[in-house]
């Protein structure tokens, strides 16, 4: 075990010089005519309209725990305080966790229960807060902070996202969240559209890696293996889509950094709506699957999460 004190996390360092207080304000605002990610619904929030993420004023909290199916660095030794939030942005026609993005099963809560939360997930022993779909509720997470800060929150945030997020609210958000975890679903504006009716979400993921490494670079990994701060990107294998895997691995290795933490996902399996497009009413196959791993040796991405290869490989011995 280090000795070392771990460095604070970045937001802290905010709060001390009143740059947080002043954000806060900035985002309720920005509830008013809500263009906080690249939907641009304009709805009022502040008098509880909604747009396509069906969040209003209030954020929704699905559930909150210790997670320890994260990523490893994420996990540690005490899990990832994982905070799920109801509702979602983007809306995958398989989304995994429908239930909850499309559902939007969840209670309302307030900044100050969200506050709570984060400090009862950090008494737990949690070595971060993990904001799943945060980027709908931005507002009430930075919202959420003061009151947490009282009450001694002082662990890493991460802001789990789909990568569907607009540049302009990710830069209000520098120095808020010290890790950064976004997905790169699609590379071809065709896909994003048909799956989830973003066409524009590939130029929006691309902006958006570029952004978020900008403002923390490359994953920081302690002497005991638990991320402090930097850059972590999941990307889901899709079947039939390897070209588009490839795509993005390059983009990856070649315009974010080659030493960028990258989980290759090979957990796909259908769910939701996936019954209606052929194409990936399937299984993942191992051959698509190791087939995205050479391509990212070959591009030189050498941080790889190998859990769910181990999963895959485990799940496909017990078919046998």
């Amino acid at each position: 075990m280090s000795d070392a004190s771990p460095p604070l996390p970045s937001y802290l360092k905010l709060a001390q010089t009143g740059t947080l207080q002043r954000l806060v304000k900035k985002l309720h605002g920005q509830l008013k005519e809500c263009v906080l990610c690249p939907r641009l619904c304009k709805v009022d929030r502040l008098n509880n309209q909604k747009g396509a993420c069906s969040t209003g004023l209030s954020a929704l909290v699905s559930s909150y725990n210790p997670h320890y199916g994260e990523e490893a660095p994420l996990v540690g030794s005490g899990g990832s305080g994982t905070i799920f939030f109801s509702g979602c942005n983007l809306g995958c026609v398989f989304c995994q966790n429908y239930t909850i993005s499309h559902g939007k099963q969840g209670v309302e809560v307030s900044s100050g229960q969200l506050a709570s939360i984060m400090v009862s997930l950090q008494k737990q022993g949690c070595h971060n807060i993990n904001f799943v779909t945060p980027s709908h509720v931005v507002p009430q997470i930075v919202a959420a902070l003061p009151p947490a800060i009282e009450k001694g929150l002082s662990i890493p945030l991460v802001y789990n996202s789909s990568g569907y997020d607009a540049v302009q609210t990710l830069k209000l958000l520098d120095g808020i969240f010290d890790i950064y975890m976004p997905d790169f679903k699609f590379w071809a504006s065709a896909s994003a559209k048909l799956y989830c009716h973003a066409a524009d979400y590939p130029e929006r993921a691309r902006e958006s890696l570029i952004e978020m490494h900008r403002q923390v670079g490359d994953l920081q990994i302690n002497e005991d293996g638990v991320a402090q701060r930097g850059l972590l990107v999941r990307h889901l294998v899709m079947p039939g889509m390897i070209d588009e895997t490839e795509e993005i691995i390059g983009f990856i290795a070649e315009k974010v950094s080659p030493n960028t933490y990258v989980n290759l996902m090979g957990q796909y399996h259908p769910c939701f709506k996936a019954s209606n497009f052929p194409e990936i009413d399937t299984m993942l196959g191992k051959e698509e699957y190791n087939a995205a791993l050479n391509c990212a040796r070959e591009k030189g991405l050498i941080r790889l999460d190998n859990k769910d290869m181990v999963d895959l490989l485990k799940s496909l011995l017990q078919s046998v």
